[in-house]
């Protein structure tokens, strides 16, 4: 065994949290192996952090040894941790991995991706959503929107109450459009290596099922054959579409539509290098074949993104507060750049900050400046949630581009 070198699932979420009084290292599953609610401690987990597929068994005890100021640590101590976090679904191990495999295997035989967050993040009911989502909407004054058509819209996928002026300001512009087709570009939480997760997949809300048009669907896969995950399954659990998708179901009740529902992945873990060039070379066909149908009549293409998160939750040495007025100037440019359709802009602003205050949207938006129609946008509301548990926060926008 000592010649293993056991590594901690890549698909894990950690984050701090508080427990009975005492600090703790909270653990999101995506797929639901680890037990809900499961911490760990700090010490612990600064364990946990060196298991990176590198180090031996032997490497780890020696490792341990000298982290413990030279107390002695046995083999089998470390054989026992290793497999009490093999047990809860913490390593990257085979056991793991086979679990993992018929977890996406029954996924990708459904031909529906059911709501996942119906009855936790909003009602499951019909008729208490649509009471949840008209109380929302009727936050905010309707916004004078500028003459045109609409050719796209940016709202937020942060939690519905949180977000709702947004969220309000957003789908108040576009209620009683007509629309056939809705391209939705949400955030792909789960995929760490691949730019693009497609599906052909229905998608059901307690306000109905909505297919999915699954010509446009191929073309792209086709287009973006290398850089489209193999899977769909980091659409099972995913709310930034589902989000959108209720919001959409709802302001356009009297339409028929088909989506294009599509999750774009973190992009500095897909690129060569950082750049719109890099972008561009790389997913270049998919990106002209979205174009393409988002220049179709009735089609309207929708970003659901949140921007800036600071603070000790998301990696920063300090609180929200201190990075508030640096994080929402950063935010603002890259809004002005979006408005102005400047990708160029868009790119060298969050090159320059080094994506420092992690703006999670940023693949989505730069997916859609590449693909919106010619058009303009124009700001409709910024805001900024405070978690003052973790002293930390995220900011979001709803904009609307009219051509």
């Amino acid at each position: 065994m000592d010649t293993e070198r056991p590594k901690i699932r890549e698909d894990l979420d950690f984050f701090p949290a508080q427990s009975a009084g005492t600090t703790v290292i909270g653990i999101h599953d995506r797929l639901g192996l680890v037990e809900k609610g499961k911490g760990v401690s700090p010490e612990l987990y600064k364990v946990m952090t060196m298991l990176d597929g590198t180090r031996s068994i032997r490497d780890l005890q020696i490792d341990l040894i000298r982290q413990q100021g030279g107390r002695l640590i046995s083999i089998e101590e470390v054989e026992g941790l290793l497999t009490e976090l093999d047990s809860s679904y913490l390593l990257d191990s085979p056991r793991y991995r086979e679990v993992r495999k018929e977890i996406i295997a029954d996924f990708g035989a459904q031909k529906t991706r059911y709501c996942s967050h119906a009855g936790v993040s909003y009602p499951r009911q019909r008729e208490e959503l649509t009471e949840r989502l008209e109380a929302i909407l009727a936050t905010e004054q309707v916004a004078s929107i500028p003459q045109g058509t609409i050719a796209g819209l940016v709202a937020p996928h942060i939690d519905l109450e949180a977000g709702k002026r947004a969220y309000s300001s957003a789908y108040q512009a576009i209620k009683g459009v007509r629309a056939r087709r809705v391209i939705i570009l949400g955030v792909g939480h789960a995929l760490a290596k691949e730019m693009f997760s497609l599906t052909e997949k229905a998608f059901e809300t307690p306000f109905g099922t909505v297919e999915t048009d699954r010509e446009i669907v191929t073309e792209l896969m086709k287009a973006g054959d290398s850089i489209v995950s193999r899977d769909d399954f980091a659409h099972r659990d995913e709310h930034s579409i589902e989000f959108q998708l209720i919001f959409v179901q709802h302001v356009l009740r009297d339409t028929s539509f088909k989506i294009v529902p599509i999750l774009c992945g973190f992009l500095k873990g897909c690129l060569p290098d950082f750049s719109r060039e890099a972008y561009q070379s790389k997913a270049g066909d998919l990106l002209g074949v979205l174009a393409d149908a988002s220049r179709d009549q009735g089609t309207i293409l929708i970003a659901g993104v949140d921007l800036s998160h600071v603070g000790p939750k998301f990696g920063h040495d300090m609180p929200a507060t201190f990075m508030a007025d640096q994080s929402e100037r950063h935010d603002r440019q890259l809004l002005d750049y979006l408005c102005a359709r400047d990708a160029h802009g868009f790119w060298s602003e969050s090159r320059r900050v080094e994506d420092r205050y992690n703006v999670c949207g940023f693949s989505a938006l730069a997916c859609l400046l590449e693909t919106l129609p010619p058009s303009k946008g124009h700001i409709l509301r910024y805001g900024v949630f405070k978690e003052d548990a973790t002293r930390s926060a995220v900011s979001f926008a709803a904009l609307i581009f009219t051509s």
